[in-house]
């Protein structure tokens, strides 16, 4: 569900200047419904400023108005003219404060999972070839400080990107041609050299 920008400030601003139920807000900045009411209580978001949702095109006083006159009913996020641009490739950008990790998660990548080719490494963790070269190599200058670590607990990379970048690394299952046993056919064999057998101890009796 798409929510709008800033969506505690927004909040704030629904809060002083609509009648707009708890529910009717939570809903529209995804948040829960006793934070709303905690904003309201002033226990909540006591130093934020309130964005108003209507001067950046994100809520129109119309909605407003019809959403104040039906409890139940629900306001709509304004669509933007312009989307946004994704990223469509790259490398991935990893924040300051996470840096750091870098090299704990490819430990953990080039341990636990080798069939991992530098390349895919370099997009997961968003690092260069020559980083993970050091480490594979044990050449890196702080390698007596690195630890394997998932890059999925540091928030380096998410699951679903890790999984489909071990599934692409897995080598092909090759299928060996199941061989079926002639057992049917052995199993005639013996009951045909058995009837003789019983024939001749008939004729002696």
């Amino acid at each position: 569900m798409k929510q709008p920008l800033m969506p505690m400030a927004t909040a704030v601003w629904l809060v002083d200047n609509t009648s707009l139920s708890f529910r009717q807000i939570a809903e529209f900045c995804s948040l829960h419904e006793l934070e709303v009411q905690g904003i309201a209580d002033e226990q909540v978001a006591q130093n934020i400023v309130g964005l108003d949702p209507i001067v950046n095109g994100q809520l129109s006083w119309d909605d407003i108005k019809r959403c104040q006159d039906d409890p139940s009913a629900r306001l709509e996020l304004l669509e933007e003219e312009i989307p946004a641009k994704t990223r469509s490739g790259g490398a991935r950008y990893t924040p300051v404060s996470k840096r750091q990790d870098k090299p704990d998660a490819i430990a953990w990548l080039l341990k636990f999972h080798p069939e991992l080719s530098n390349a895919q490494i370099c997009r997961l963790v968003g690092t260069t070839k020559p980083t993970i070269m050091a480490i594979r190599e044990r050449s890196h200058w702080n390698m007596s400080e690195i630890k394997p670590v998932d890059p999925v607990l540091l928030g380096l990379c998410k699951q679903t990107e890790l999984d489909e970048a071990v599934k692409k690394a897995a080598p092909p299952v090759v299928e060996e041609p199941a061989v079926e046993e002639p057992e049917a056919v052995v199993a005639e064999e013996v009951s045909e050299d058995a009837a003789p057998a019983d024939a001749v101890s008939e004729d002696q009796v």
